[in-house]
């Protein structure tokens, strides 16, 4: 049976992403961090790779599923430097810009700081040696973008802010970890990006963190 994704990461697909990316490129202010959106893919399997943070690190975001990044050096020449820098930390994985399709829009983290998710195509994963660093990186693990398209997998949750209605965000399930949080956020304008035709977003961010989490929540 053929992969229902495998034109996703073809060098069409491929062409078409970038191409998005670069025209909203000019739209984009300054980021304090930036992840890296690791495509890959497992057994010719398009795939979404993820980490699961060290609790050595102790703090909110101890043990939460996660891309590879971090806050921007100073010698970071851009977002992009920034997320390479953090995957070759986390991961022991050495990549070049040749990788990088672009960069999605800027989202706030949980203190409100802009966060630049960057994409990048790491190819067939068998062909990787990957050394997470045990202080920064407990696990990691690839969810295919099959697995990730198939509505059984996607829930939401609804945050209220007084009774009433504020916004919504994703979750994504039935792996092995539970996707969620601004991780989530990103998988989907990733899904949005690769596949347009199967995948439009239901969820309602908003353009600024709100302040503290949300006290009323309700998941779908």
């Amino acid at each position: 049976m053929a992969e229902p994704c495998a034109g996703l990461l073809s060098s069409g697909s491929e062409r078409r992403c970038r191409a998005r990316l670069a025209a909203a490129a000019g739209r984009r202010g300054a980021a304090a961090a930036a992840v890296l959106v690791p495509l890959c893919s497992v057994r010719g399997r398009p795939a979404l790779l993820f980490t699961l943070r060290s609790r050595r690190l102790g703090g909110a975001h101890s043990g939460d599923v996660s891309f590879p990044g971090g806050r921007r050096d100073p010698a970071d020449g851009d977002a992009v430097a920034t997320a390479l820098r953090e995957t070759r930390e986390e991961l022991g994985l050495e990549l070049g810009t040749p990788s990088v399709w672009g960069q999605l829009r800027l989202l706030p983290d949980r203190q409100g700081q802009m966060v630049a998710p960057v994409v990048a195509n790491l190819g067939a994963l068998e062909g990787l040696t990957l050394t997470p660093n045990p202080d920064e990186v407990e696990e990691i693990f690839t969810l295919p973008l099959a697995h990730l398209l198939r509505e059984e997998n996607q829930g939401y949750t609804h945050f209220r802010t007084a009774g009433r209605y504020g916004y919504t965000l994703p979750v994504f399930l039935n792996g092995p970890h539970k996707v969620w949080g601004l991780t989530a956020i990103i998988t989907e304008l990733t899904l949005e990006l690769l596949a347009p035709d199967r995948y439009r977003r239901k969820t309602h961010v908003l353009a600024r963190s709100p302040s503290g989490r949300p006290p009323e929540g309700s998941s779908a």
